[in-house]
């Protein structure tokens, strides 16, 4: 009787948590430069199913993307997105739960947010196929987003009251804490050598921010639109965010008087959260809540 109690309760507590994970889709754009101008091309829902799909990262070939999955048990793996045939493949089949796929300098094995049978969340990496799961970071936890920097370098969002920002050696080594209270989204900014996050400034206001690799004071670049702290940057310096179901443009190396420009209206979507632009500037990937006619 307990037991059929236990089981019962187990499977409440299941459908309990399937039923509040958003049901997100992964589209796909194409992207073109028209002098100053960016054209993004008619958005494809390349993953198209009730539930989670997220946290799109395209491998170094622009020919394909990794992104989380989470299937109606709670499970989250990594899945495989191939952009000539289509279609999708499973890599990660795992008793823990995988997510922010990002492949690794060098681009034999990708990253991941594990999260371990006891919940402990660390950094691990695998084999581009799956196979081969290491612990990258034994001590940093309960880790959050990351970003590679460079081969042995990487900055880590862990979790908190408030979050930290650390910058830290592949060994674990040299782990510098370099600001409190960030924003999830972090991105490398291309051929700068700098990257960046979302924080607020004393006012409240949420701004997109830049920092160099080795630290220093930090840069303000301009106010995130809608309060989105999800951006992405295209090779050549241009950023990209959006507010709802638009997408929109801020030219770095203009500034652009610090206004947001909208570039594309994607129709039946809202609420476009993480973004990521192939290494060719040829594409781009983002998240987004499907609106039910």
């Amino acid at each position: 009787m307990r037991v059929a109690l236990t089981l019962t309760l187990l499977a409440a507590a299941l459908s309990a948590a399937a039923a509040q994970t958003p049901n997100t889709d992964i589209y796909l754009a194409s992207l073109a430069r028209r002098g100053d101008a960016i054209v993004v091309g008619t958005a494809e829902n390349v993953t198209r199913r009730p539930g989670y799909d997220n946290q799109p990262s395209f491998l170094p070939d622009a020919r394909s993307l990794l992104y989380t999955v989470i299937a109606g048990d709670g499970q989250a793996d990594v899945w495989r997105y191939d952009i000539r045939s289509r279609r999708s493949t499973r890599v990660t089949a795992t008793p823990e739960s995988e997510y922010s796929p990002t492949v690794m300098p060098g681009g034999t094995r990708f990253s991941v947010i594990r999260v371990e049978r006891d919940s402990t969340q660390r950094l691990w990496s695998f084999a581009l196929d799956g196979s081969d799961p290491q612990l990258v970071l034994p001590a940093l936890k309960p880790v959050g987003y990351h970003v590679w920097l460079g081969p042995n370098r990487l900055a880590a969002y862990v979790l908190g009251a408030p979050s930290t920002l650390h910058v830290i050696d592949r060994d674990g080594g040299n782990d510098e804490v370099r600001v409190r209270d960030i924003g999830r989204a972090l991105q490398r900014i291309p051929g700068q050598g700098w990257y960046s996050f979302a924080r607020r400034d004393s006012a409240r206001a949420l701004w997109i921010v830049a920092q160099p690799f080795e630290g220093g004071p930090l840069a303000p670049l301009v106010r995130a639109p809608a309060d989105n702290e999800y951006h992405v940057w295209t090779p050549e310096g241009s950023l990209l965010s959006a507010t709802q179901g638009t997408i929109v443009r801020w030219n770095a190396h203009t500034g652009d008087d610090g206004e947001w420009l909208p570039i594309a209206t994607i129709p039946g979507v809202r609420n476009i959260s993480p973004l990521a632009v192939s290494p060719d500037g040829r594409w781009l990937a983002f998240v987004a809540e499907p609106v039910v006619p």
